[in-house]
């Protein structure tokens, strides 16, 4: 019997609290629209980084898949030395795909590639083929290219060249490093603003309260309860803001990757963008927890 009046009277103090928290955000509706204007704004800026660094993320590791090394061989090498060579190359560590390309494939490729000048390769047919047998390799983790092409140059004597591409990963890798890193500083200087905002929120709400904050501690009431509601306040701003600013993020980023996908650039490139939906737990597991701990900081102190 005890045990249920325990269960009923907290149930009452947790009404009691969210009803408190409800009526001071609609009771203060000037400071509560400020507030969301500001951690919308925050959180808004923040996804649109966020989604961008996704995106950049994306293409360097589709583009690490497809990258990687090509390794040349003689043409005077047997079929047994390539065979040999094909399974050290597959043994090697941070080796993730091994392809065979031939001296008749590398010279179609180049054909399609100038297709529109044949002069480029109308006397490479048949045995004026310049070109050499190759193994095109991809890897797991491309910072490792340097340690893999040593490997693969000094296990055999067949091997004429060793072509490494990661040009255009570094450069990607590098940029989305510059990315992360305005993200963390934008969403620094926008959350402190936020919470200075809700602060004040929260200083004229108590400002508006503290006759009626007297009467309950003149009761008996403890600091906390009188402080919860107001925390609770904070919490809800933040999560509204939260809600509001995950509508806002995906019509916008919805408009711009259409327009992008459809683009001349992007068809040439052949490259996707992540989806509104792949990036959406990611992005309401980081609102909520953003929006609730702004909300809640800001009212605490």
């Amino acid at each position: 019997m005890i045990r249920g009046v325990d269960i009923v009277v907290r149930y009452s103090i947790f009404g009691y609290l969210l009803g408190e928290g409800f009526r001071n955000v609609f009771k203060n509706k000037k400071s509560t629209i400020a507030s969301l204007v500001i951690m919308c704004a925050t959180m808004f800026i923040f996804g649109l980084f966020f989604a961008v660094g996704q995106n950049v993320n994306h293409i360097t590791k589709t583009i690490e898949e497809q990258q990687g090394m090509e390794v040349f061989i003689y043409d005077e090498a047997t079929e047994e030395q390539r065979t040999e060579l094909k399974n050290k190359i597959r043994s090697i560590p941070y080796v993730n795909t091994i392809e065979e390309k031939s001296k008749e494939q590398a010279l179609e490729e180049m054909k399609k590639m100038f297709k529109d000048k044949k002069f480029l390769w109308a006397t490479y047919d048949g045995e004026n083929n310049p070109f050499k047998a190759s193994f095109v390799v991809t890897l797991t983790d491309l910072t490792k290219a340097e340690e893999v092409k040593t490997e693969i140059a000094d296990s055999t004597e067949v091997v004429s060249n060793i072509e490494v591409r990661t040009d255009t990963i570094n450069a990607l890798i590098k940029i989305a490093d510059g990315i992360n890193i305005i993200t963390t500083v934008i969403l620094i200087i926008l959350v402190l603003i936020s919470i200075f905002i809700i602060t004040n929120t929260i200083k004229l709400t108590v400002h508006a309260r503290r006759k009626e904050i007297s009467i309950m501690k003149y009761v008996g009431a403890t600091n906390n309860f009188i402080r919860w509601p107001f925390i609770v306040e904070g919490m809800i701003i933040g999560i509204m803001a939260s809600a509001i600013s995950i509508v806002i993020v995906g019509i916008v980023y919805n408009i711009i990757a259409d327009n992008l996908v459809n683009s001349q650039f992007m068809k040439l490139i052949n490259m996707s963008l992540v989806s509104f939906g792949d990036m959406f737990n990611s992005i309401i597991i980081t609102y909520m927890l953003l929006g609730i701990g702004i909300g809640a900081f800001g009212s605490i102190i």
